[in-house]
């Protein structure tokens, strides 16, 4: 069963005429619905085209945390090969939100990152929503270091609304993870290619996100804060989270204005969950691009270039 946003009930409307019509012909063979089902099927790529062409920042927000939109195990099994996940920080726990490990990428060994939210209540609960706990990150430069030392191209894709803010996490050093493993990226000497597929909160995001290329979907979003929280800070009324989503600048359009990301990969017509497949491929298009791009550079170049891009950020705003 789909689920349907709320700025999608036009489309949601037709969709339930086109089912009953679909059961009215199961039911009853002599009752021919085929000319009905598909004019009503025009006026939803027509509504869908409509719609989507013209989404807002707090609209794009809604798309963007969409429970049918694929995760990081989707993209994972869809393009790589010989995935082997590596569990544990070798100082604390294993912490689910962050999966990481070795594969293949189109033939090539790479070192792969990214969070992932689930998508069912065990799911969920198990990777905790998307959000690392320090143990997380540091599994993350654990990886970043295998990368570094073997020469492997770093992905990332990146999906969550931000680290873990509970007490525990805080008292194993969250902000201090965060900050070593964005400072570990910045170190590398490998090609580091990052895509925000989703969510990309904060310095929960930027922590493996600070790549040689920086990607988003079209319909991700990429900010400091929630949208919630920072209309709970600016007005202390997170009802206003419209409102701080449009002044955030939160968008891949926005984002790329800036020079804050190199590039954003479209989705399809009614967001990435409506043709999974077709949105994870055209990713993998773009991360085979740019690794094309970086392999040839030298070890000090990438690291040097990485620096530099984000020192740049917002030199000539």
């Amino acid at each position: 069963m789909h689920n349907y946003l709320d700025f999608e009930k036009p489309i949601s409307d037709l969709e339930a005429k086109i089912r009953e019509l679909k059961k009215i012909a199961e039911e009853d063979e002599s009752i021919d619905t085929s000319e009905e089902i598909s004019r009503l099927e025009g006026r939803v790529d027509e509504a869908m085209a409509e719609i989507y062409s013209k989404l807002n920042a707090w609209q794009k927000t809604q798309v963007a945390r969409h429970p049918q939109r694929p995760h990081f195990v989707d993209y994972a099994s869809h393009l790589f090969t010989d995935f082997t996940p590596l569990a544990g920080d070798r100082k604390f726990a294993e912490d689910a939100a962050i999966q990481a490990g070795l594969a293949r990428f189109r033939g090539q060994p790479v070192a792969v990152i990214g969070q992932e939210k689930g998508n069912d209540t065990k799911s969920r609960l198990k990777h905790n929503f998307g959000s690392p706990r320090p143990e997380g990150y540091r599994k993350a430069i654990r990886v970043m270091e295998m990368a570094d030392r073997f020469g492997l191209p770093l992905i990332t894709l990146i999906d969550t609304a931000g680290a873990y803010p509970g007490v525990g996490a805080e008292e194993r050093g969250q902000a201090e993870a965060i900050a070593r493993s964005t400072e570990m990226c910045l170190g590398l000497k490998v090609p580091m290619v990052s895509v925000v597929i989703g969510e990309g909160g904060s310095g929960g995001a930027i922590a493996i996100a600070t790549g040689n290329r920086v990607y988003m979907l079209e319909h991700a979003i990429y900010s400091v804060i929630s949208p919630e929280g920072a209309a709970s800070i600016l007005w202390r009324d997170s009802t206003r989270a419209k409102e701080a989503a449009t002044n955030m600048k939160i968008t891949a359009e926005d984002l790329k204005s800036f020079g804050i990301i190199d590039g954003i990969i479209q989705e399809p017509v009614g967001g990435a969950h409506r043709a999974p497949e077709t949105v994870i491929k055209s990713t993998g298009d773009v991360i085979a691009s740019a690794l094309a791009d970086l392999t040839p550079l030298s070890g000090e170049k990438l690291r040097n270039d990485r620096r530099q891009k984000f020192l740049d950020i917002g030199r000539n705003l």
